[in-house]
């Protein structure tokens, strides 16, 4: 299990890994600051959070850690490891298309709301999983 101690960290990549759903009580992280953007980050074992200049990026429920997490106009890829079956929120761009991927398997395509927002579940069979949300056209 690899969670993130110091709550929200960049990586070498450029990417930023964050969360710890083994804390009993919530904590934050605010004004974490990668290449010009802020990012602020709530966890604990029930929700983590991640905002990026006061938008919301991502939700997940209960507690998640979030691995190698990196948004591009193309759309988004991470690793996500939690205790159990997690639910995802993510504000992407409103009314587009997107294929989502879960461990290189296409799970379909969902068209995000007015206000950018899809939620899907993934089961955690093993440590981490791979998510990887394309946008279509």
């Amino acid at each position: 299990m690899a969670v993130i101690t110091e709550l929200i960290r960049q990586e070498l990549d450029g990417s930023i890994s964050f969360g710890n759903y083994l804390m009993d009580e919530k904590k934050k992280v605010q004004d974490f600051e990668v290449q010009g953007d802020l990012y602020k980050v709530k966890t604990f074992k029930e929700i983590t959070k991640l905002e990026k200049n006061g938008q919301m990026l991502l939700e997940a429920v209960p507690g998640a850690t979030v691995l190698h997490f990196l948004q591009s106009e193309k759309g988004v890829c991470f690793a996500v490891e939690a205790k159990e079956d997690v639910q995802l929120t993510l504000e992407l761009d409103a009314q587009a298309e997107y294929k989502i991927l879960v461990d290189d398997v296409n799970v379909g395509k969902m068209k995000t709301n007015m206000s950018g927002k899809i939620t899907f579940s993934v089961e955690m069979q093993k440590e981490a999983v791979a998510v990887k949300i394309e946008k279509i056209g």
